[in-house]
């Protein structure tokens, strides 16, 4: 351990359990058949609702439809945003979120490795083509330290809900991750 880790408790991180985690996500931009193709070409998905609008009709559907497990990715700030947190990070600049004090409080006790363990959906409805995404995060629990193949960690577990612009659920998700220190090599 670092000097300038320090040791920490489950119990001093279970004031975020139950909090919003940070404001809601929202899209950058509505739901949209191009991403859809992207998305189907690259997982060689071929299921004719999510790119021929005649085969999402002759199915049931107003028009074509992205595939369900796509809800996530509307949300995502992008490339650029990443960079601008990761450098605030490296210089010790800390948002004011819930969320974002939590994973400092991690990382100063030298828990900086991430890796997603679980993450389980429940579809609401399906998405369609101008559907605008938001998603709310709560922090649901906060447990460990736990020593696991990768290294000493905690184990976070997000919830979250995504809606469209009324606020209408889409999906719901339940989202783990492990923060850790990796293994020192012997």
């Amino acid at each position: 351990m670092t000097t300038a880790q320090h040791v920490l408790r489950a119990e001093d991180l279970q004031r975020f359990v139950g909090t919003v985690a940070e404001p809601p996500r929202v899209a950058r931009y509505g739901v949209s058949e191009a991403m859809i193709r992207n998305w189907a070409e690259a997982l060689d998905d071929r299921n004719p609702v999510y790119v021929d609008e005649t085969a999402a009709l002759e199915n049931g559907r107003s028009g074509i439809i992205a595939p369900p497990a796509m809800v996530s990715t509307w949300v995502m700030s992008g490339y650029r945003r990443w960079r601008e947190v990761q450098r605030a990070r490296a210089e010790g600049v800390v948002e004011a979120t819930p969320y974002a004090e939590l994973l400092s409080l991690l990382d100063q006790a030298g828990y900086t490795s991430v890796v997603a363990t679980q993450m389980e959906q429940e579809y609401e409805r399906e998405l369609t083509v101008g559907t605008q995404v938001s998603c709310h995060i709560t922090i649901d629990s906060v447990a460990g330290p736990k020593k696991t193949g990768l290294g000493e960690g905690f184990f976070l577990v997000l919830g979250k809900r995504y809606v469209d612009a009324e606020q209408n659920t889409i999906a719901t998700e339940k989202f783990t991750l492990l923060r850790f220190r990796p293994k020192e090599d012997s």
